[in-house]
């Protein structure tokens, strides 16, 4: 089955904001004790780049979760598939999502993380799709919010485990729906 991609953001307008993001994210938390969490598998490349673009010394650790939903709607019970190594009490803790729509993750990451007693919790996402929200999230840091637009692949984002390998972002458009 393909699929017809519609792009949205190109690669060098994807490469500009993450560095940005990186120097926003730096003058926020200067020197104080921080820990990146990274949301596989979405997150991974946008994660990676954001790291490398930061000025701030930091630690960087992996959550994956799974969660439980009829057929291809993400479900609201959640668990986790991968786990935090890296110890957050008493630091900074920045989630870094790829997207956030609903905020069910989000809700869910900060809940469990809070009984960890960091210093702080914020979210930093590629893509905010505020439109989307079941629960009032705020992304502290966001790359794009794209408003309006359809399913996202590319740049680590994926339909069925593919696409993430795209280095821009683009709507995914289904045969039944084009």
């Amino acid at each position: 089955m393909s699929h017809e991609l519609h792009p949205l953001v190109d690669a060098a307008t994807i490469h500009d904001r993450v560095r940005e993001l990186g120097r926003e994210i730096s003058a926020s938390y200067g020197n104080e004790p921080l820990v990146l969490v990274c949301v596989l598998k979405g997150a991974f490349l946008f994660f990676a780049d954001l790291a490398r673009a930061m000025k701030t010394e930091c630690e960087h650790d992996f959550v994956r979760l799974a969660s439980y939903g009829s057929g291809t709607s993400r479900g609201k019970e959640m668990r986790f598939s991968k786990d935090l190594e890296v110890p957050i009490e008493g630091k900074h803790v920045l989630i870094v999502e790829d997207i956030v729509d609903t905020g069910n993750s989000v809700e869910f990451l900060r809940h469990v993380f809070a009984k960890s007693e960091p210093l702080s919790l914020k979210v930093c996402a590629l893509v905010d799709k505020r439109e989307r929200r079941e629960i009032d999230i705020e992304v502290d840091f966001a790359g794009f919010n794209l408003t309006g637009a359809g399913f996202l692949v590319g740049y680590g984002m994926d339909y069925a485990e593919r696409y993430r390998e795209l280095d821009a972002i683009y709507e995914l458009v289904r045969p039944e729906r084009a």
